[in-house]
């Protein structure tokens, strides 16, 4: 998956979730989803961390 929009902020995965700078992931940075958290939302490893994503801000890499 690749981030398609911008974010006004990330929200990590962690148990305790923080909210971070949305400059720790690039517009078309491509990720891995790990887990499906709701219908809506994904969890996705990008290089700089781990992040929960709305699945609209999202799109689909073959490869």
């Amino acid at each position: 998956m690749k981030l398609i929009v911008p974010l006004p902020y990330l929200k990590t995965s962690d148990n305790m979730p923080m909210l971070r700078p949305p400059d720790l992931v690039a517009i078309d940075e491509i990720g891995q989803v790990l887990s499906i958290k709701s219908p809506n939302s994904v969890e996705v490893q990008f290089r700089r961390g781990s992040f929960l994503i709305d699945v609209d801000k999202l799109e689909l890499v073959e490869g």
